[in-house]
């Protein structure tokens, strides 16, 4: 949908043309996964998909949101002084929440708001739709409030929504990539420390695609927090022999040396992705600085085989999408992304090849799953921003 179609749908909807245009991406992470939780490092970044929000104050204190992807659900309304998550406002518990702990924090939010929301994210795809949601709202609001905010304390606000609010007990990557990204460059986390750095990401005459196996991720919620649970018992366990806070401080080494006090071989294996991935993040981000986008793509692979056969989240839609990608002429590396059990996988692919690994991947997809995977060339772009209404229209 294009910015007219999206301006007419607000004056529709508001009878107003005096709103003003926000925007936050949507996120990959090129590798560290699962390392978020367990105090270890992550690179991820914004990509050019994403929510663009209109917006505009209120005389009185009505919130009226309208989603361009939920129009089943219509326009929405609720008061500015009962902000309670309710089931039934659905998609606009994730604004509310933001809404709601920003005036908790003693932010001056005086008036109602009429939002349109659009993403372009793919529902369901794991590239963050909902932190996404969570920083267009932020900054409209820091915006048209003028609120007095370090960026990075409205990354940790939208965590909290995610975690409180909903009830999602995620991580910070998400709402950090969105929040920081950088254009053409790509950012590495330390999850226990929020130390970061951006990197560079010259992949030159490649591209990066994104691969979605359209698999709902149903088993995503109770698998993770298993997950979280088997890697805390672990770390329990290995406390009593080594002093750390977190899986993500240790290195390959230590891990190997002290193993065997875990006494559950799941656990231990668990351990092993948590402890290997954090590091394997450090390597890539070694082989960017050296221009070597084919040792990265090598990490890529082994990142995709331990979330595979170490921590088990990939599944059969994943692991043939990658297996059939690490085939083609012309990809550098590929790996699933985000939570796994569904959701998407990225390749880096020399720019001659990717027609044809878009066709080959995806009709042994088809053949092999019985229906469609769907295919996005990614550009890394900026995090959540205001945009020129002037820009946009010309």
């Amino acid at each position: 949908m294009n910015y007219r179609e999206l301006a007419r749908i607000f004056v529709e909807k508001f009878q107003y043309d005096d709103y003003r245009v926000f925007f936050a991406p949507g996120r990959i992470n090129l590798i560290g996964e699962h390392t978020d939780y367990n105090g270890g490092h992550v690179f991820p970044c914004a990509i050019t998909f994403g929510t663009t929000a209109l917006a505009r104050k209120r005389d009185d204190d009505r919130i009226r949101m309208y989603s361009v992807n939920f129009p089943e659900k219509g326009v929405i309304e609720f008061s500015l002084n009962d902000l309670q998550y309710r089931k039934e406002h659905d998609w606009t518990n994730y604004p509310k929440g933001m809404l709601a702990y920003l005036k908790a924090q003693g932010h001056s939010i005086t008036n109602g708001l009429d939002v349109v929301y659009h993403g372009t994210i793919p529902n369901g795809a794991g590239l963050s739709s909902s932190a996404s949601i969570e920083l267009v709202t932020g900054i409209l609001l820091e915006s048209l409030f003028q609120l007095h905010l370090e960026r990075l304390d409205l990354v940790k606000i939208g965590k909290q929504v995610e975690n409180e609010f909903i009830g999602v007990n995620s991580g910070i990557m998400d709402q950090f990539a969105i929040g920081m990204g950088k254009e053409h460059h790509a950012i590495l986390l330390d999850c226990q420390t929020l130390q970061y750095e951006y990197a560079p990401m010259n992949v030159d005459d490649h591209s990066i695609v994104i691969m979605n196996t359209n698999k709902r991720r149903e088993l995503a919620d109770s698998k993770y927090n298993e997950r979280r649970s088997e890697c805390e018992a672990a770390l329990h366990e290995l406390q009593a022999v080594v002093n750390i806070e977190a899986l993500g401080e240790l290195t390959e080494e230590q891990f190997e040396s002290h193993k065997h006090v875990i006494t559950n071989d799941t656990w231990e294996k668990r351990a092993k992705h948590a402890v290997y991935e954090s590091r394997r993040t450090l390597k890539a981000i070694e082989a960017l600085k050296r221009h070597d986008l084919y040792h990265f793509g090598e990490l890529m692979n082994a990142s995709h085989r331990s979330l595979r056969d170490d921590y088990e989240v990939t599944g059969v839609e994943l692991d043939t999408l990658v297996e059939v990608a690490w085939k083609q002429q012309g990809v550098v590396g590929a790996r699933m992304t985000g939570a796994g059990f569904g959701g998407c996988a990225i390749a880096i692919v020399d720019k001659l090849y990717v027609k044809e690994f878009i066709e080959k991947v995806g009709a042994e997809y088809q053949e092999r799953i019985g229906y469609d995977a769907t295919f996005y060339e990614a550009s890394i772009g900026d995090g959540a921003r205001e945009l020129k209404r002037e820009a946009m229209v010309g």
